[in-house]
């Protein structure tokens, strides 16, 4: 199980790790817990669920004081080398398949995903082009219109264009009308993110953004219903599984769905399942499969909608590598499908150990 790495989602892909160590059927498998340092670095890491756990506001991480880690380079061998400072390195043992629990970039982007494909280890979840596509919510929303998926008016600000002609900018932004969201291009779990009322609040938003990604992306704001499904990979090349819907619902004193509510349970609620028209259901569910089979996600994705009063369904994310604290909302609608939380992971590591790496 791989987790925490250098992204600004590092602590969060610590608390996702907790909660599988302790959920994992551990009859089933021996857990071999890498943590990636914040630098980067891979260390063995305790196998304590608990010491992952958020503590009041206190996030955790991984620590660097452990034996460093690395991947055997023969693509024959799925070793795992520790090297301990004044010691021979040694071989823990094969690796039968990766949980990359990473979330954002060097580990959701399809960065990852190209280091365990050279070194030939199944992993659970999508490959390098689906993972790199979909992180980038650039590229994501172009191949979801591509396949006739309608999603939400947005701009574009990239780092020369910001440097250069930020009234351009500015302009641009001010066509798809106030208030608006500004966002990481590459980024998740709401860091980074502002919801903006008028021009005046643009600039610093951005540089906000910018503090995460050089690339930024600016979004209409919608108005309407926030729903999510999961998606699962079909059983032996069957079609994708959708799960039963959730609505989040962002109480008055709240601007969005940000960090805090997140992962602090302040501010929101999460109704699973969510109470929609069945014709708008069954276009959720349809739309979803769309967007997994579009960006050729394979293992699990979460994909997240807006349906706007009209009953207009809008895709909103895409998501290769959803949360699964024990707030997320990945783990819980598909508990609510019927598929509880070890028998999730079950299925995952399974799928994973059936599709080989490799062009596919």
């Amino acid at each position: 199980m791989l987790f925490g790495g250098r992204s600004t989602e590092h602590s969060i892909s610590c608390v996702t790790a907790g909660s599988v160590l302790a959920a994992i059927d551990r009859d089933r498998y021996e857990v071999v817990p890498i943590g990636i340092t914040r630098e980067g670095r891979w260390v063995l890491a305790s196998d304590n669920a608990d010491d992952f756990a958020i503590r009041g506001a206190v996030l955790p991480e991984v620590a660097a004081s452990s034996a460093s880690v690395v991947l055997a380079a023969d693509p024959t061998a799925r070793e795992l080398v520790i090297n301990e400072p004044g010691a021979v390195p040694r071989v823990l043992g094969d690796v039968d398949v990766v949980f990359p629990l990473l979330h954002g970039p060097y580990g959701e982007d399809g960065t990852l995903q190209g280091l365990l494909e050279l070194a030939a280890i199944p992993y659970v979840g999508a490959g390098v082009l689906s993972s790199a596509a979909a992180m980038d919510k650039h590229y994501m929303k172009l191949v979801l219109a591509g396949s006739g998926l309608p999603n939400i008016p947005h701009v574009v600000v990239r780092p020369y264009e910001w440097d250069a002609d930020k009234s351009a900018v500015r302009e641009s932004v001010h066509s798809l009308g106030y208030p608006v969201f500004v966002k990481p291009a590459r980024g998740g779990s709401s860091i980074g993110i502002s919801k903006v009322h008028d021009t005046g609040e643009l600039d610093d938003a951005i540089e906000l953004a910018r503090r995460s990604d050089p690339k930024v992306i600016v979004e209409a704001m919608v108005e309407g219903r926030e729903i999510e499904v999961g998606v699962l990979e079909g059983i032996d090349g069957g079609r994708p599984e959708v799960s039963v819907a959730a609505e989040i619902t962002v109480r008055a004193d709240r601007e969005f769905y940000d960090f805090d509510a997140k992962y602090f349970d302040v501010g929101t609620d999460i109704t699973v399942p969510a109470s929609l028209p069945p014709e708008v259901e069954a276009q959720i569910r349809r739309f979803a499969v769309m967007a997994f089979e579009a960006l050729s996600c394979e293992g699990l994705a979460r994909v997240d909608f807006f349906v706007t009063p009209s009953n207009q369904v809008l895709v909103n994310e895409v998501n290769t590598m959803p949360g699964f604290t024990p707030t997320s909302v990945f783990p819980r609608v598909w508990a609510a499908s019927g598929l509880e939380y070890p028998e999730l992971i079950d299925r995952l590591v399974q799928t994973a150990l059936h599709r080989q790496p490799g062009l596919r």
